[in-house]
């Protein structure tokens, strides 16, 4: 039989062209070919360049996956490189496309390339709905900044809260000249049509988050909602690929970068590695954690005081990751969330999916009777919470995570959510609910 012959194929992808760089074992090139990027150039050039036996290497693009997918079926073997990593490894004084695709080429023989993971089509789209939502909330921020920009100039004194309902009509009506309120209106019109097309996502992004079970596990988490939740199994794809939670944390840049040499070793900022959206959707999420009764909480508040606010936000955001990861592999919701957030937070994604608005209170023709003073509300405990909404009840503590309730004073908080508890009605002025028990879903922020 004749011996197979490995060729090693380099493709410089742009978002119009393609300098392909083929070369044999050895390293010889064999031939380059240039050609423009499309369908069916594409097809052209695997049918009549490429053999069944080469491997092909190209960098992670904006259309790197499309062009993968469509060389997959007429070769052994498509790699999609790290370009970050590339440049580090091959630096070259005279860079052009020819080179690009010849350095590629030539790694590839040497199995020197690093390659990334290549999601399936399912997390690819994810990818870029949650990429696309993320997007519009910036620019509706960037409007919202302007705004307060043009009335700052004008020494003009805002409420705190400037896009809610009644802010809205006192915007509408605050004095100002013909340039600020052209100005002002503008941006309005224009945030209210980019709000208009961040609702319709959002509904898209509702039906998928009800569908997952994953989804939910992750909402029972502090601060996350469905938004930061796909924006997380976006980032991560499968989560089984890291062999353990510190992995996963490091692939969203949340750890701490290391410079270490002989006996030196310094631990600087975190490497803001990896997808910033879900980076940043984690940072906004461990914003709540300071007042949050559980272990969180306490690490919080206890790092809060021994460094700085903003190191115990970005700490906090990385232990939400691990916590996260362990979570989706051990297919179990947060031990320690509080039953009231959690189930407004699953209701909202319920009915925000489906329409579904369950009945509560007494059965039909029974009389209800007051069990506080002024009327109270029963809160169903953490196991009741997640067995209404299809999720399986949270394990029993270890003698470890016993200990570290322990320590972290949280003992009440564990013995609430494992029953159901009385609160008073909101309409009841003279007396509050208990504090783990917030009248508003930790999970509403600003997005």
């Amino acid at each position: 039989m004749p011996k197979r012959i490995i060729r090693y194929v380099g493709l410089d992808v742009h978002k119009r062209v393609v300098e392909a760089c083929i070369v044999d074992g050895a390293g010889n090139v064999l031939r380059r070919e240039r050609f423009t990027l499309n369908r069916q150039t594409l097809e052209r050039f695997a049918a009549k360049m490429l053999r069944r036996t080469d491997h092909v290497a190209l960098e992670a693009t904006t259309n790197c996956w499309a062009v993968a997918d469509m060389l997959r079926p007429h070769v052994a073997r498509v790699l999609v490189s790290n370009p970050m990593a590339t440049k580090a490894i091959a630096q070259a004084k005279v860079k052009t496309d020819k080179v690009d695709a010849h350095v590629l080429a030539q790694l590839l023989r040497c199995d020197f390339l690093p390659e990334v993971w290549q999601p399936d089509e399912a997390t690819r789209r994810l990818r870029e709905m949650t990429g696309r939502r993320s997007t519009l909330v910036g620019m509706r921020t960037a409007m919202r900044n302007r705004i307060h920009a043009v009335l700052a100039v004008r020494l003009i004194e805002t409420p705190i809260k400037l896009f809610t309902p009644a802010a809205r009509e006192w915007l509408a009506g605050v004095e100002l000249d013909e340039q600020g309120r052209l100005l002002v209106d503008l941006e309005l019109r224009q945030m209210d049509h980019v709000q208009k097309e961040i609702d319709l996502l959002d509904e898209e992004l509702a039906r998928r988050a009800y569908a997952s079970d994953a989804v939910k596990l992750l909402m029972t988490l502090p601060g996350v909602d469905a938004a930061t939740a796909l924006a997380i199994l976006a980032a991560w794809g499968d989560p089984t690929r890291f062999p353990d939670a510190d992995h996963a944390a490091a692939y969203l840049g949340l750890v701490p970068s290391t410079k270490q040499s002989a006996d030196r070793c310094y631990h600087g900022p975190i490497t803001k590695r990896g997808n910033s959206q879900a980076r940043w959707m984690l940072i906004e999420a461990a914003q709540h954690l300071d007042k949050h009764p559980g272990p969180l909480g306490h690490f919080f508040r206890r790092l809060a005081r021994k460094k700085s606010r903003n190191v115990a936000v970005t700490a906090c955001a990385r232990k939400l990751a691990v916590i996260a990861w362990q979570m989706l592999i051990a297919g179990e919701p947060y031990r320690y969330a509080i039953p009231r957030s959690t189930e407004d937070k699953l209701r909202r994604l319920r009915v925000k999916a489906t329409g579904e608005r369950r009945k509560s209170g007494s059965p039909k023709g029974t009389k209800c009777t007051a069990k506080l003073p002024g009327g109270s509300r029963t809160i169903r405990s953490l196991p009741e919470v997640c067995r209404s909404e299809g999720l399986p009840a949270p394990r029993g503590l270890s003698p470890g995570e016993r200990r570290t309730v322990r320590q972290a004073a949280c003992e009440a908080h564990v013995a609430r959510i494992a029953e159901p508890q009385l609160a008073p009605r909101r309409s009841d002025k003279s007396s509050k609910p208990p504090a783990d028990y917030p009248r508003k879903a930790s999970s509403r922020r600003k997005a």
